[in-house]
């Protein structure tokens, strides 16, 4: 079968908040979104340059690797949370709670004293980054019409590239030259600033109900599940092997733990939540699975490039945190230029498949390429593969967004998007603890055993006096190459399923009619939910060419 449209009586009583806003207007609005986001991707991205100077001042080398895993994990159990509170409190509301969030967290960041401290801060900066980034896309769906969003997103998707460019040069800058504490500093009033911007300039339609009944509609069973069984399973998972033993009996626990919440989860999702936040039935289309689970799979790869290739620049090559951030530039940069013409390519030709299946391949292509990387590869080598990642990135991140909601109901535009990201998170949170526990394991194996003690050391190398002996530049470049491997098969899946995704194009069969109905006056609020179910229910059944068999 193909797509359902099968919403609950609670979304059908959801607010609409679309809101297709005038030139002018959508400059704007769009201006300060892109701002929001830039700033998000600058704290998320600079701070891997910076760990080890922050896990040498903090006396944090065996746990540094927390800082990541804290964030993302935080990210990631929120995702879909935001998606679902936007619908019902309001875009504008939680948008500016995101921003708000993240610049305390940032603060907080910069005032930190001790590594565990540190951590939790880093928690709130992930929750607040992934609502940041939820809610700007989601509010791009209200303003854009699905023809020209690809166009939108993509210059959304370079401000993820743009701050990757900026994030480490400014990030280096401050653990060189100041203080790394002066980063998190600087990036707490702007997001201030920005949370003050959106206050003003985002448009913001009424809520038609109350707080009482809008606080009823949330998930909180839901939410306070899969917080268990993403933090009980993500947890041993970053530190088995490492920091506690796989078989001990806190390990298995957890697993456990967090397995059975994982499935109380998807229960109360599908028989109790009125309003859920990941709603089942949209995993009946084999086209959304796919594109799901391949976020996943490129979320686990793309983090651990984002935080594994600068330590092997800075740990094998023995690289500076600054040349570290100039060898980088390729892959951001491309990554922002491509999204920005990927974008532009599908509002053109209403078309993305051409996206998906060229940078899936090209990304497969370049994770190859840095299995070939060695201690000895100069630096025009080592960009080759980095160049060609960026262009795989900037050609997926974007268009395979716009791709899940032109097979998705517009009603259920904030759960998809929130579902995607969610996916994407959790694939980016376990592939940055699976990469580590590589990483680390990879140490143990092949350090001399008079530097055994070293292996605890993944994210940086200890001072030695006189020169790093040779035998551990090789051991850091073996653990290196390990986590090169593991992304190989990830992208391959990823480009693999494209074969379950079928390009139907941008604009259901009868959208056209339906908008211009709806901007005649001749369609109502809640018709025209209708109106979009039935054109969902139009182009669910995969291979039908007419209308004759819909309901």
């Amino acid at each position: 079968m193909g797509r359902q449209a099968a919403l609950t009586k609670a979304e059908l009583t959801l607010h609409d908040q679309v809101e297709h806003l005038p030139r002018q207007k959508l400059i704007a609005v769009f201006g300060l979104l892109a701002l929001t986001v830039l700033i998000n991707f600058i704290d998320q991205n600079g701070i891997s340059v910076a760990l080890p100077t922050i896990a040498a001042e903090l006396d944090a080398r065996d746990t540094i690797s927390w800082a990541g895993t804290a964030s993302l994990l935080a990210n990631t159990t929120f995702q879909m949370l935001w998606g679902r509170l936007s619908d019902i409190f309001g875009r504008k509301t939680v948008y500016i709670s995101a921003i708000a969030l993240l610049s305390i967290a940032d603060l907080l960041c910069g005032l930190s004293r001790n590594a565990t401290s540190f951590y939790i801060f880093r928690g709130l900066a992930g929750v607040g980054g992934g609502g940041i980034t939820n809610l700007a896309m989601i509010v791009v769906s209200d303003v854009v019409t699905l023809e020209n969003r690809g166009k939108y997103q993509g210059i959304i998707g370079s401000m993820v590239g743009l701050g990757s460019i900026i994030g480490p040069f400014l990030a280096a800058a401050f653990a060189e030259r100041a203080t790394w504490r002066g980063y998190f500093w600087l990036l707490s009033p702007c997001a201030a600033l920005a949370a003050v911007l959106t206050y003003f300039y985002l448009p913001t339609k009424p809520r038609t109900a109350s707080w009482q009944d809008s606080v009823k509609k949330v998930d909180w069973w839901g939410s306070f599940a899969i917080f268990v069984g993403i933090v009980f399973l993500l947890i041993p998972i970053s530190g088995g092997g490492a920091y506690f033993e796989w078989k001990s009996s806190m390990v298995i626990c957890l697993l456990v733990l967090g397995g059975i919440s994982l499935i109380l989860f998807v229960v109360i999702e599908w028989r109790v939540a009125k309003l859920p936040m990941m709603p089942v039935d949209i995993y009946k289309n084999p086209a959304v699975s796919a594109m799901l689970v391949q976020n996943f799979l490129m979320g686990a790869s793309y983090q651990a490039v984002i935080y594994f290739v600068p330590l092997y620049l800075q740990n094998a090559h023995q690289f500076s945190i600054i040349q570290s951030a100039l060898i980088w530039i390729p892959l951001v940069g491309l990554q922002s230029g491509i999204s920005i013409l990927s974008g532009l390519y599908i509002s053109k030709f209403k078309r993305y498949g051409e996206c998906l299946w060229f940078g899936f391949g090209i990304w497969t292509l370049g994770s190859g390429l840095c299995l070939l990387l060695t201690r000895e590869s100069p630096i025009g080598i080592i960009i080759i593969p980095l160049i060609i990642i960026g262009i795989g990135v900037g050609c997926i991140f974007q268009p395979i967004l716009v791709a899940l909601q032109a097979h998705s109901p517009k009603a259920r535009r904030a759960v998809i998007i929130s579902n995607r990201n969610f996916c994407r998170c959790a694939g980016g949170a376990c592939g940055l603890a699976v990469s580590a526990a590589v990483m680390q394991a990879s140490l143990r194996a092949s350090l001399p055993v008079e530097y055994a003690s070293l292996a605890g050391s993944t994210f940086t190398l200890p001072e030695f006096d006189g020169n790093i002996p040779a035998a551990v530049l090789d051991s850091y470049m073996a653990a290196s190459h390990s986590v090169f491997i593991l992304q190989v098969p990830l992208i391959g899946l990823c480009f693999l399923g494209n074969f379950f995704i079928r390009d139907r194009g941008l604009e259901l069969p009868d959208e056209k009619s339906a908008v211009q109905e709806q901007e005649a006056g001749q369609v109502g609020g809640e018709q025209g939910i209708r109106m979009e179910l039935a054109e969902s229910d139009t182009n669910a059944e995969a291979g039908v060419k007419g209308t004759s068999r819909s309901k």
